[in-house]
């Protein structure tokens, strides 16, 4: 086994021995696995506001959303640019929420708006944000691969 193995997870409480690569608006991170257990809760919070009252219905009106947009592209790394958005940002957009005035990076507004968890939030922005192995991927690419991934979520 390797001795520098690394996990994900956001940022809340950064271990002593870290090392930090920001990757998205998620603050999801590489660390080493010494702070393991701190791995195993935050996947766990995510595993419980994905599987919730709230959780679920946002994942059902996100597939609702993203069903519903007239061009089947998503963004990354913003909620709604230039007549663009995220797949946070379609919900948003369907629950004629105002992000005009939202910092698509702070995942914890993003969640207090949506009235949803930040686990949640921080989730689904780094599964459209970040996408490993296909580093081209284009905008319908993109809505084709959380589309699925979102109706994968739904209990």
């Amino acid at each position: 086994m390797p001795t520098h193995a690394t996990n994900c997870w956001p940022c809340s409480r950064p271990s002593a021995n870290f090392w930090r690569l920001i990757k998205s608006r998620s603050e999801y991170q590489e660390e080493e696995a010494g702070d393991l257990w701190a791995f195993v809760r935050w996947r766990g919070a995510v595993k419980a506001a994905t599987r919730g009252k709230r959780g679920q219905q946002l994942l059902r009106d996100m597939l609702a959303a993203l069903d519903a947009m007239p061009v089947k592209e998503l963004i990354a790394n913003d909620l709604v640019a230039d007549g663009k958005c995220c797949a946070l940002g379609a919900y948003g957009l369907a629950r004629r929420i105002d992000m005009s005035e939202v910092n698509a990076q702070d995942c914890d507004i993003v969640a207090e708006l949506f009235g949803v968890a930040p686990a949640l939030v921080r989730e689904i922005a780094n599964e459209n944000d970040d996408n490993p192995g296909n580093y081209s991927e284009t905008p319908a690419q993109r809505f084709m691969r959380m589309r699925a991934w979102v109706d994968g979520q739904i209990i």
